[in-house]
């Protein structure tokens, strides 16, 4: 069968696979009773091994109230059910007179859309796993899991840790492909056990309706693989006349062909861990062991939550691993975005130099149709060739964006030229004319290592249909791939998206186009700043703990170390302040990030008082200084809290940076223009500012405010990069150190309001700060 042929049939054998009603087999597993009770909680449906545990015939129980069965207490939990949401369940330790006694179960009850689901597995021991006992097992996983910022390592520790707790012969981390295909990412094994790291499995093997339970239902367990399923009494639910969905089942029985399929790879007991990214099923902590095993209730709830607790730490792994790689394409975009909004030729803008276009989406070769016109770049079908695959687009591609890895399996014509472009990225600029950028990336020859032939999992019945059937070998098996690519990541794909809408409002001339691109922009300002602030502020805890650590060693040790271990004790406590200082700039600034303004009619005449009161309170120098005020201040519309900040930050580094023995700062603001008449047209900073008696300006224009001093001033070339966060001028030890953040903080304050900063500076004689609110 051709790869072709066999990616047909195995569609069509996938499609006829997922039909089955895997989630109501009508059965449990044999290691536990079920009851289905309707909403009054009489029991309506049993497991037909009542007698096994309970020491009652199905017909004992059916119609009875569950008061019949448990006490008014464990009764009221299973009550409780009735009003939470499907699939959530109460769990509880149940005490049961049988014919053999007293008898201990683990309790799991959970609401369906018909019913509540009680099952009982029986307990040797009245007493719950204690949460000491729990934080013991779990505590050291957890804490090796988030120990490693590696994403390889951190799944070969997931595996390990989990391993370490059931004590199951394999344990791996099997990762999820877009198709539903997955390979094995970790392993951790017995070591006579041949290995499955690195091998792929076909979509197949792990249909979609499992992986919608397994995304439902995070937690799978099937101790005995060669066990027959317990049937229901009666078959259906009396009331719905339907089977009993057994979706979010701890006892659901298993389909026989997974017992199958296992049984084929040597495992008699499996655990399923689901790993669930951004609210999808990314991949799976996979157990299995070569004999029947039995975990109890409480420990496999372990697993559970260690699985959660993977899934967290999953994303925070592969935010790090992409993150340089986003923000370099962020930062390539913005400056790309922005040289093209102030072209007049855009085509020139796009192409000079090349490598911009290219290393926009990762591409080897870019091509610009512009109608007839079309313009290559680096490696690339020739002209014709480009030319007759636009026409086939035209025709073919109905989407602004169309990506694939693999153009030769769906355009046949470029098997020709499948050295350069085996990958296609076209954006389609507008609709009206044929303007199309296209990106190409090479053939790259992957070596797939199948766990046995996935082309044996597809059967022909002797009516001719097609169906699926667990494979009998496992053993390596290895495909070629070819006509493929790397494949687009979704940043790339969102950059050449943003491109379109940079080129829509040059091109077009639209302005509701260029809206959008500042809506973009903007949403990928609020992603950095909520990415910055969680980073710091999660930071912050193990920093806490460096200082604390220090200082008890400091304080408790000093006698048993020497004159350089405190010294270097005391450099940690004061790099850890330093490091703490610059961690809440970062959170402040991240916070300005996502501020919405509140405007009010403000005084800034009583908001500066108060300002000048706090330093006059908190700074016994800044007596020293002589403040001046030339002329009342007016009254604006400002959020005042922030504004107070702006003052407060332009004023603490006047005092701060000056030196002469006769200090002073002034503040007011210009009349409307000055700043652009004299300020800018080489008059001297230090030439007398008006103070004009003339009325408050027009608010209807934005008004210069000033903050001047005779300090140290600023040299020429640092006038732009002292708003940068973190920019110091000075060492830490000279005046008074910093964390470097407060213009930063200022200039976003002010760009908040819609305002502009700058300043005019003369060293060694003094500087004058500038801005506007509007």
């Amino acid at each position: 069968m051709s790869q072709p042929e066999y990616t047909t049939a195995q569609a069509t054998a996938l499609t006829n696979h997922d039909r089955k009603p895997i989630h109501i087999p009508g059965s449990i597993q044999p290691h536990g009773v079920l009851l289905a009770l309707s909403t009054k909680l009489e029991i309506l449906q049993v497991s037909n091994n009542t007698q096994v545990y309970l020491g009652k015939e199905p017909e004992d129980l059916l119609g009875q109230p569950l008061s019949y069965l448990l006490d008014l207490r464990q009764v009221e939990i299973v009550k409780q059910c009735l009003v939470k949401k499907i699939g959530s369940a109460n769990i509880f330790k149940v005490l049961i007179n049988t014919l053999d006694g007293e008898r201990y179960f683990d309790a799991i009850a959970h609401r369906i859309e018909e019913a509540v689901i009680l099952e009982l597995e029986p307990n040797n021991s009245e007493s719950e796993l204690s949460f000491l006992g729990f934080q013991t097992l779990a505590g050291v996983a957890i804490a090796k899991m988030q120990s490693t910022s590696n994403l390889v390592e951190f799944l070969h520790l997931v595996a390990e840790e989990v391993q370490k707790i059931i004590g199951f012969d394999r344990v791996m981390v099997y990762q999820f492909d877009e198709s539903g295909a997955g390979s094995v990412v970790a392993e951790v094994k017995r070591e006579d056990l041949s290995p499955y790291l690195g091998l792929h499995y076909p979509a197949t093997d792990i249909p979609a309706q499992a992986r919608e339970l397994y995304t439902r239902c995070f937690l799978r367990f099937l101790p005995d693989l060669s066990t027959e399923p317990i049937k229901l009494v009666p078959t259906e639910n009396p009331t719905t006349h339907q089977p009993l969905d057994l979706s979010y089942s701890v006892l659901r029985s298993f389909d026989l062909c997974c017992a199958e399929y296992h049984q084929n790879m040597g495992v008699k007991a499996l655990l399923v861990i689901s790993i669930i990214q951004e609210q999808k099923l990314w991949g799976l902590i996979s157990c299995h062991h070569q004999t029947p095993k039995y975990i109890s209730y409480e420990v496999r709830k372990m697993c559970e939550f260690l699985g959660q607790i993977a899934s967290s730490e999953l994303t925070h792994k592969i935010s790090y691993s992409e993150w340089d790689y986003k923000v370099k394409l962020k930062s390539l975009q913005s400056e790309f975005l922005e040289s093209i909004s102030q072209a007049d030729n855009f085509i020139d803008a796009l192409i000079k130099p090349e490598i911009r276009l290219l290393d926009l989406v990762s591409a080897s070769g870019a091509a610009v149709c512009l109608d007839n016109e079309i313009t290559l770049v680096e490696a690339t079908p020739n002209i014709d060739e480009v030319r007759a695959l636009i026409e086939w687009a035209d025709t073919q591609v109905s989407d602004n964006l169309f990506s694939t890895d693999s153009l030769p399996k769906l355009y046949p014509e470029a098997l020709r030229f499948k050295d350069t472009a085996s990958g296609l990225l076209l954006l389609r600029i507008s609709k009206v004319r044929r303007y199309y950028i296209l990106w190409f990336r090479p053939e790259v020859l992957q070596t797939v290592h199948w766990a046995g032939n996935p082309q044996e999992s597809i059967q022909t019945q002797a009516d001719g249909s097609l169906s699926l059937s667990p494979r009998k070998s496992f053993e390596q098996w290895q495909e070629t791939v070819r006509l493929t690519s790397l494949p687009w990541k979704a940043c790339e794909l969102d950059s050449a998206i943003a491109l379109r809408n940079a080129i829509v409002g040059i091109v077009l001339s639209k302005a509701d186009e260029l809206a959008k691109i500042n809506l973009e922009l903007e949403r990928s300002n609020q992603e950095l700043a909520s990415f910055a602030y969680a980073a710091s502020h999660d930071l912050k805890e193990p920093l806490r703990g460096i200082y604390n650590f220090s200082t008890v060693l400091l304080e408790d040790y000093s006698q048993v170390l020497d004159d350089d271990g405190i010294e270097c004790l005391q450099t940690v406590v004061s790099l850890s302040v330093r490091m703490e200082t610059l961690i809440n700039a970062l959170l402040r600034l991240s916070q300005l990030g996502q501020a919405q303004l509140r405007l009010q009619a403000t005084d800034l005449n009583e908001l500066l008082n108060q300002v000048i009161e706090v330093f006059r309170a908190s700074r016994q120098d800044s007596w020293l200084v002589d403040i001046r005020i030339p002329r009342p201040l007016p009254t604006i519309l400002c959020d005042r809290v922030l504004v107070n900040e702006v003052f407060s930050n332009l004023l603490g580094n006047a005092f701060k940076y000056n030196d002469k023995p006769d200090q002073w700062v002034e503040i007011g603001y210009l009349d409307e223009g000055l700043a652009t008449r004299d300020w800018r047209l080489g008059k001297s900073f230090l030439d007398p500012i008006p103070n004009s008696q003339s009325p408050i300006p027009n608010p209807q224009s934005p008004i210069t405010f000033y903050i001047r001093d005779n300090g140290i001033g600023i040299p020429h070339h640092h006038l732009e990069t002292i708003f940068r966060l973190f920019k110091r001028l000075h060492s830490q030890e000279k005046y008074g150190g910093g964390a470097g953040a407060g213009l930063a903080i200022v200039k976003k304050i002010v760009e908040l309001h819609n305002g502009k900063i700058w300043v005019k500076s003369t060293l060694g004689v003094g500087s004058i700060f500038y801005f506007t609110l509007e």
